[in-house]
C-alpha cells in the first residue's frame, strides 16, 4: 500500500496523528511557467526540463512525500524510467490547466477570470497513474461559476468512467471579486459544490488557499470523514513562511499540503521537506525549524539564499497575526 492510501484510511477513521499528514510535491509547473519552470543557471539561462524531472526523482526516492504531482508528459517519462517502483509515493497528474495558471513570460492571462481548459486526456493519464488534480476558481459571478461547475461535472463523469481518482483544488481568484467575506463565501461554495456528488465521484481530498485560522477550522471540521481538507502553497517566500504556513494549517485542521515553489525554489528540496516533517512531527516551532534547516544546509555544504535573520521573517500577511 502506498503511504497516501494508508494515511487517508487513518484520517477517515479518526486515528490521525501528525505523522499521517500528507505532503504532496507539486512538480506540474511546466503546465504553468513553460520553458523556465526548472529555473535558471548561473549565467541566467533556462535550465532544461530534465533538471526539474531529476528533482522529482530525487524527492520520490527520498520517501519524504506521499504524492508527486506532475504534468502528464513528466508522469509518462518517470513511470517509464521506473521512478515510482518500490517507493511509497503515489504519482499524480494535473488533469486540467485553467487559464489562471498560465504564467508564460509576458502573459496577462492571470489578470483575467479563469477559463476552464484541459490538455491531458484521461485515458492517457490512466495508463500511468490513477490519481490526478482538477482545479476550479469561484468568482461570485453566476455565469463564470456555472461554467466552472459544469466543467467539473463533465470531468467527474469521465474520471469515474476511466477509473481515475482525483483531488480538487480551489484557487482564490487572482483578481478582485465582489464579496464582503471571501473566505466564508469560498467555504460555502466548496461545501455546496460537493453536496450533490456521490461518494463514487467525490475527490479523495480537497486543497485550497489558506484563508486564516477561522476559515480553515470551519471547512476542515465541516465533514472530515468525507471531505479531507488541505492547503496549497503559493509563492516561494521565506523558509519561515513555508514552515509557519504548514504549522498553522495543521493546527486548524488541514491534513494535506501541496507545495510546489516552496519546495523546488528552496536551496534544497530534501532539506526543505525534512524541515516540514520536523515541524509537523516533532512539534518544533517554525522559528526553531528555520534554524535547524540552516544547520542542515551548512552540514550539506549548501549556501543559503538569505541570512538566517532574513529567513526567519514572516512575509505573508495572512500568517502574521497567528504566529505560534
Amino acid at each position: 500500500m502506498k503511504s497516501l492510501d494508508a494515511k487517508l484510511a487513518r484520517i477517515r477513521s479518526g486515528q490521525y496523528t501528525a505523522r499521517d499528514f500528507i505532503i504532496a510535491d507539486a512538480k506540474d509547473g511546466d503546465m504553468a511557467f513553460g520553458a523556465v519552470v526548472a529555473g535558471t543557471d548561473a549565467n541566467g539561462k533556462a535550465k532544461p526540463l530534465r533538471a526539474y524531472r531529476d528533482d522529482m526523482i530525487r524527492v520520490t526516492q527520498s520517501g519524504l512525500v506521499d504524492i508527486m504531482l506532475m504534468s502528464l508528459s513528466s508522469t509518462e517519462v518517470l513511470t517509464r524510467e521506473g521512478a515510482f517502483a518500490n517507493t511509497p509515493v503515489t504519482p499524480a497528474a494535473r488533469l486540467n490547466d485553467t487559464t489562471d495558471i498560465w504564467h508564460a513570460r509576458g502573459a496577462v492571462y492571470p489578470s483575467h477570470p479563469a477559463r476552464q481548459f484541459r490538455s491531458a486526456r484521461l485515458d492517457r493519464v490512466r495508463a500511468v497513474a490513477d490519481l490526478g488534480l482538477f482545479s476550479v476558481t469561484f468568482y461570485n459571478d453566476l455565469d463564470r461559476d456555472i461554467a466552472m461547475l459544469e466543467a467539473y461535472s463533465r470531468f467527474r463523469d469521465e474520471a469515474t468512467a476511466a477509473g481515475m481518482r482525483h483531488f480538487l483544488e480551489v484557487f482564490n481568484p487572482q483578481i478582485p471579486v465582489e464579496c464582503p467575506d471571501f473566505a466564508a463565501y469560498n467555504n460555502d461554495m466548496i461545501a455546496r459544490c460537493l453536496a450533490g456528488v456521490s461518494h463514487i465521484d467525490r475527490p479523495v481530498f480537497l486543497k485550497a488557499a489558506y484563508n486564516g485560522p477561522a476559515a480553515t477550522e470551519e471547512i476542515a471540521g465541516y465533514d472530515p470523514e468525507n471531505l479531507i481538507f488541505g492547503i496549497l502553497g503559493g509563492g516561494a517566500g521565506t523558509t519561515r513562511d513555508c514552515l509557519e504556513l504548514i504549522k498553522q494549517a495543521e493546527k486548524y485542521g488541514a491534513r494535506v499540503a501541496l507545495f510546489g515553489r516552496k519546495i523546488y525554489r528552496s536551496e534544497d528540496s530534501l532539506c526543505m521537506l525534512r524541515a516540514m516533517r520536523r515541524v509537523l512531527e516533532e512539534g518544533v516551532t517554525s522559528e526553531e525549524g528555520v534554524k535547524a534547516y540552516h544547520g542542515d544546509l551548512q552540514a550539506a555544504g549548501i549556501a543559503p539564499f538569505r541570512s538566517l535573520d532574513d529567513d526567519l521573517q514572516v512575509t505573508e500577511d495572512i500568517l502574521r497575526p497567528n504566529i505560534a
